[in-house]
């Protein structure tokens, strides 16, 4: 149930992601700069609101706040959906609705990290997020293929309410889970946040890697923002060439994420930093406009890797932190991963106008190996250890 009901929201979601553009870009008087401002507002609570996220879902039960997010999400994308079918949308309303549905991820995303150790046994934590990652991204990549398409057949306020449906849809699956909250000492948010941070801070593995991945995600950001699409646009024949190379990335996540659910690795943590490495080969390769057919190659392996990546290192965690602290350290995880993530997309283009794209993207991928490397020097990195089939989890232990 848990399987089903995300790859129907991420299906829905893929709708989105093109139809809020079309959505906004198509009102009267609108432009890049309030599409900006509609997409910032859904982005900026995602990161602003995830360590309360994390909090609430340590006290409650995970599956009733993922119905109450999707619920939320649900009647954000139906209040656009309406705006644009009427043709009647304020911007302080579209800004408002993009905020709730920001707000909505913001508290799904840990609860649901901190959902699979309670439905799966431990020993089988890495094939369920493997299960759960072929299903979201393959409903990723049909969604973006498929909402051009339903955007063009039917308009953008109808592809806004198929993606509320879908959150209703998630809600009413997650709802059979019926899992109750674990019993917890009354305790105030800035404790509970407090805990949350030493659980966190105590592990140097955890903490280094996801530093690593403030970098990792900013570079990234830029390019696929960014720099990519103008470095397409420049010497790759235009948007045809950059969906070919998309594309590619995306067909290689569902791959990788079919591997990561069936390798075994004594050093999981070690492996998924190694793994990071290749990302940024396809920058690298645009950095030196390489032909469009070697970038997208590189794009299918970057794509695997940072599924195998993903998988390995959601498993760790749920592996070796405790339940009851589960969510508030992974949504100390998103916090620190996405905390640059807005900056690589703000300085990516005045760098690239100060000292041309070729440079910015070299740099990129420079600052991917040298986060990389840098992540490796860790020795707990080098030696976080996956239990032996039949020994007890850390999680378990404690």
């Amino acid at each position: 149930m848990l399987a089903a009901a995300r790859t129907l929201s991420v299906l829905g979601n893929g709708f989105a992601r093109v139809a809020l553009s079309f959505a906004v870009l198509a009102l009267p008087g609108a432009g890049p700069g309030r599409l900006s401002l509609v997409l910032a507002c859904q982005a900026v609570p995602q990161l602003a609101f995830i360590l309360i996220g994390g909090v609430i879902a340590d006290r409650v039960s995970r599956s009733r706040l993922m119905i109450v997010a999707d619920l939320v999400g649900a009647a954000a994308y139906a209040g656009l959906a309406a705006m644009v079918l009427s043709g009647h949308a304020p911007l302080s309303a579209l800004c408002a609705l993009a905020v709730l549905a920001g707000t909505a991820t913001a508290l799904f995303s840990p609860a649901m990290d901190g959902v699979i150790p309670l439905i799966v046994p431990a020993g089988r934590l890495q094939q369920a997020n493997g299960l759960l990652r072929v299903g979201m991204n393959s409903a990723m990549l049909l969604g973006l293929a498929l909402s051009g398409v339903t955007v063009a057949l039917v308009g953008a306020g109808w592809a806004l309410a198929l993606n509320a449906a879908s959150f209703l849809v998630s809600a009413a699956l997650i709802r059979g889970l019926r899992l109750t909250a674990s019993p917890r000492a009354a305790a105030s948010g800035w404790a509970d946040l407090r805990d949350g941070w030493r659980e966190f801070a105590g592990r140097q593995w955890l903490w280094v890697v996801v530093a690593q991945y403030s970098v990792v995600v900013a570079a990234l950001n830029a390019n696929a923002g960014v720099l990519g699409p103008l470095a397409a646009e420049r010497d790759l024949g235009g948007a045809r060439a950059w969906s070919l190379i998309v594309a590619a990335q995306a067909l290689g996540t569902i791959a990788g994420a079919g591997l990561a659910a069936r390798i075994r690795v004594r050093r999981p943590v070690l492996v998924a930093v190694l793994a990071t490495f290749p990302v940024a080969l396809p920058i690298a390769l645009l950095a030196v406009r390489a032909p469009v057919p070697l970038i997208a190659l590189a794009m299918f392996c970057a794509g695997i890797a940072t599924d195998i990546f993903g998988v390995l290192w959601a498993t760790t965690i749920q592996r070796e932190v405790p339940e009851a602290a589960l969510s508030r350290v992974s949504s100390y995880d998103w916090f620190g991963s996405l905390a640059f993530a807005p900056l690589g997309l703000l300085v990516a283009g005045p760098i690239a106008t100060q000292i041309g794209i070729g440079h910015t993207l070299a740099g990129c991928a420079a600052l991917i190996v040298l986060a990389t490397s840098a992540a490796l020097l860790s020795p707990q990195v080098r030696r976080v250890r996956a239990p032996k089939s039949g020994q007890r989890t850390a999680t378990e232990e404690r």
